[in-house]
C-alpha cells in the first residue's frame, strides 16, 4: 500500500513526459516554416492549390487533409492544432464543408485571418444542401465559381502582404487566364455527349454546380452525406430511378469505398466509375485543381458519350 502514491506520481510523470512528447513533435512541425515567407494554412489540398497558384514564391501552404483524405470526415491533430496557432492566413471552403476548423482555432487561440472562401461570394446562386437550410458548399467545381475564389486569395494575399500585392495580383491574373481557358475546355468536351445522355448518379453530391454549368442532370446521390449509410427503401428508389431516367452511369470518387456503387450498378445495370475527384488531390496526375476538372471530366465524358 505504501508504494501507491510513488507508483501515482511515476504514471503521471509518463503522462506528463508523453504529453510533452506529443506537442514537442507537432513543434517540429513548424520548424520548417520559411521565415521568410507568409504562412498560410489551408483546409484541404484543392485549397491550398488554389492559393499557391496566386502566392507562389511568396508564401508557404499546408493543408490540414491530406491528400487523398476526405474532409467530411477529417478529425484534426494535435500538430494541426499547432500549425493553425502558426498561420497568418487561413483558408477554408466553409458552408459546412469544414467548419471543424472554427473549433481548432479555438483550441489554438490563433489569431491569423480566417478567409471563408465559399460564403458570401458576389455573383453566386447557392444551391440547397443535403439537409433543411443549408447550402451546398462544393463551388469549387465550377471553373467559373473558382475564378472568384482566386479574386478573394489575391485580395487576402495582398491584405497580408501588402509588399508583394503586385505580384500576387499578376500571379492571380496569370492563374484566372488558365481557369477561363479550363471552363472553354470543360464546354468543349461536354458538347459531345448526346444531350439525351447528360444524366448521371453519383456517390454524394459533390458536383451540382459543375452540373448546373455544364448542362448535366444529377438524377440522384448514393448517400445523403458521407458517413451516412443509405436506407434499404431509399437505395431501392434510387435504383428505380436510374432505371426509369435510362442513366449511363454511377460516379464516384476515389476516397469512398466502392461497394456501394458497385452494388447500385449492378443492380441497375449500369456502369460505375470510382474514380472521381473533388474534395480533394491525389497521385499524379491529380495533383492540382486543374488536373482534378480536366480528370473527372474526362471520365464523364468517357463514360456518357
Amino acid at each position: 500500500m505504501p508504494r501507491r502514491p510513488s507508483l501515482l506520481r511515476f504514471s503521471r510523470g509518463i503522462a506528463l513526459a508523453l504529453s510533452m512528447a506529443v506537442v514537442a513533435a507537432a513543434c517540429v512541425s513548424t520548424t520548417g516554416a520559411d521565415p521568410n515567407k507568409v504562412q498560410v494554412l489551408a483546409t484541404t489540398t484543392v485549397m491550398a492549390d488554389l492559393v499557391s497558384n496566386v502566392g507562389g514564391s511568396y508564401v508557404q501552404v499546408t493543408s490540414l487533409v491530406p491528400k487523398n483524405g476526405d474532409v467530411h470526415t477529417f478529425e484534426p491533430r494535435p500538430s494541426d492544432v499547432v500549425a493553425v496557432a502558426h498561420a497568418k492566413v487561413l483558408f477554408m471552403n466553409g458552408l459546412g464543408l469544414d467548419d471543424w476548423l472554427e473549433k481548432t482555432i479555438r483550441n489554438a487561440s490563433a489569431d491569423g485571418k480566417v478567409v471563408k472562401l465559399a460564403v458570401g461570394l458576389p455573383g453566386v446562386t447557392l444551391l440547397p444542401g443535403d439537409t433543411p437550410d443549408t447550402q451546398n458548399p462544393h463551388l469549387f467545381l465550377d471553373p467559373n465559381y473558382a475564378e472568384l475564389y482566386v479574386d478573394r486569395i489575391a485580395a487576402s494575399l495582398e491584405a497580408a502582404d501588402p509588399a508583394h500585392a503586385a505580384a500576387y495580383q499578376t500571379q492571380a491574373g496569370a492563374y484566372l487566364g488558365r481557369l477561363q481557358a479550363l471552363d472553354a475546355w470543360v464546354r468543349s468536351q461536354i458538347d459531345t455527349i448526346p444531350e439525351a445522355s447528360r444524366k448521371l448518379v453519383t456517390f454524394h453530391d459533390a458536383f451540382p454546380y459543375y452540373a448546373r454549368e455544364y448542362g448535366i442532370k444529377i438524377v440522384g446521390v448514393a448517400v445523403e452525406a458521407p458517413g451516412q449509410d443509405p436506407s434499404a427503401g431509399y437505395t431501392a428508389k434510387l435504383i428505380t430511378t436510374i432505371r426509369s431516367q435510362g442513366v449511363k452511369a454511377i460516379f464516384s470518387e476515389a476516397q469512398f469505398p466502392a461497394k456501394l456503387v458497385d452494388q447500385l450498378g449492378s443492380e441497375a445495370n449500369c456502369k460505375v466509375v470510382a474514380n472521381l475527384y473533388d474534395d480533394t488531390l491525389g497521385d499524379p496526375p491529380i495533383t492540382s485543381y486543374e488536373q482534378v476538372i480536366r480528370w473527372d471530366t474526362t471520365q464523364l465524358v468517357d463514360a456518357l458519350r
